[in-house]
């Protein structure tokens, strides 16, 4: 649905969270992790007994229909309750999700044989799986993160964030619903009505539960993977950039402000602090201006220090919210179309590079070589090993900084984005496991390998 205002889109989304307090809660929508988990249960034993691949992928279709469906309706209702982001590039996140995730058809098996007859490896369900989301990206996760998990063969229960509860009750409500009229069981997925840091708990130690997928911060992460269960973790990151003296500085300068600013830099593999050689900086910063950034100087710099952190942390308030909306906070008057706030900085020791800020403030510093900027960058990014990128035509550079920064993504003369597969090669994923090394998450990352062999005399040769 196109073109909601914000009186109706108020409306909606009261209207989902209404229903979540008053306990009238849908099909979809459960008050107790227990009740929950095994209506998840029993939707996976009716999916593995009585629906093969093809009414996975029959599931799937309706799901990535229903999804494109409603992304202009959950983008708005997604900034309305979160305050975070802007729609028109939660709108592009969500059809890349739906367009970009792959389904069934990765689960490829695979075959031996031999003098001693045949090997099977297939790709095998765990069950019922507890997902925890974030608000940054809240029905995108979701939805990635459904078409995987169902392509395997899984149900799963989603503890979303409580700040975006009523447009994820909202989505899960409508997957489910194009599940079942694509003649799939109820309860494939579902929702805690009122998430909690206890329901999330709770669902990572239900004996039912066979795997947790925990997109979010170092708490959650921590949590998952001391669950005692298998655990798939999305861990933060602090994505840097290095920009060489042989790099197309104009292609550089757009791509940055691109990235940087795209869904106001609350996505976690967004650039999120600038390492340039000392010869180009100059330049840089220029092209940068010229597309969209607007730089900060001397004073302008400290005050929004001030604004946006505090004690050395990121100050909520700030998070996702509009570059021209954080300048004015500031004192400072700026164009509304403006995307990015610029701060040169003197060190990869200032605040703002060492914070994940998750806003478009990007701080941007002179390196003298490009050796230092990829030392001063792999220290930024604090060894999340998540995400990072390069502007260069030096091959060895480029491959130095790769090696070196080791990270789940690593995008090469494009914005990080690109790395996520929008305006990029590759499928898309907005749970990027570098704490437990599964990268992109896909169907693969949520099923197991089964082997079956069959001994002589199978052959035809």
């Amino acid at each position: 649905m196109h073109g909601l205002n914000e009186q109706e889109l108020h409306y909606v989304v009261s209207r989902v969270v209404n229903r979540i307090k008053g306990g009238q809660s849908s099909a979809a929508l459960f008050d107790d992790p227990d009740m929950a988990v095994n209506a998840a249960q029993a939707a996976h034993e009716q999916l593995t007994k009585q629906h093969g691949l093809q009414a996975r992928t029959r599931m799937i279709d309706a799901m990535r229909a229903c999804a494109r469906d409603e992304a202009a309706r959950v983008s708005q209702m997604a900034v309305l309750e979160t305050g975070l982001g802007r729609v028109e590039d939660k709108i592009l996140k969500n059809l890349l999700a739906a367009d970009k995730t792959p389904g069934a058809e990765i689960l490829k098996p695979n075959c031996v044989t031999g003098d001693f007859g045949l090997m099977l490896t297939e790709r095998a369900a765990f069950g019922v799986i507890a997902a925890v989301t974030p608000c940054t990206n809240p029905t995108e996760t979701i939805l990635c993160n459904a078409i995987g998990m169902i392509a395997g063969g899984n149900s799963v229960v989603f503890n979303v964030h409580p700040s975006a509860k009523g447009v994820c009750a909202y989505f899960v409500t409508r997957l489910n619903e194009a599940i079942v009229a694509a003649g799939g069981p109820a309860h494939l997925l579902s929702m805690i009505a009122e998430p909690t840091i206890a329901s999330a708990n709770a669902l990572m130690a239900h004996e039912r539960v066979r795997l947790v997928v925990v997109t979010g911060g170092p708490g959650v992460v921590k949590a998952a993977m001391q669950s005692g269960k298998r655990a798939i973790c999305g861990g933060p990151g602090n994505p840097p950039v290095v920009v060489d003296e042989t790099a197309d500085l104009s292609k550089a300068g757009e791509s940055i402000v691109k990235g940087a600013s795209f869904d106001n830099n609350i996505i976690c593999s967004d650039e999120k602090e600038v390492f340039c050689v000392a010869d180009v900086a100059d330049r840089l910063k220029q092209v940068m201006v010229q597309k969209g950034a607007v730089e900060m100087r001397g004073q302008e710099i400290a005050r929004l220090e001030k604004l946006v952190l505090d004690s050395g942390h990121t100050n909520k308030d700030w998070v996702g919210k509009n570059a021209s909306v954080i300048a004015q906070a500031m004192g400072k008057t700026v164009d509304a179309g403006t995307r990015l706030l610029l701060c040169e900085v003197d060190s990869e020791d200032h605040p703002f590079v060492k914070t994940e800020l998750l806003m478009p403030v990007l701080p941007f510093v002179r390196s003298p070589d490009v050796d230092t900027a990829i030392k001063q960058a792999k220290k930024a990014e604090q060894g999340y090993r998540h995400t990072a990128g390069m502007y260069s035509t030096n091959i060895d550079a480029l491959h130095k900084m790769a090696v070196a920064m080791d990270c789940s993504i690593f995008v090469k003369n494009a914005p990080h984005y690109s790395g996520l597969g929008f305006e990029g090669e590759g499928h898309a994923s907005f749970t990027i496991a570098s704490p437990t090394g599964e990268g992109l998450t896909t169907a693969l990352s949520f099923t197991r390998e089964r082997r079956c062999t069959l001994k002589d005399h199978f052959r035809v040769v």
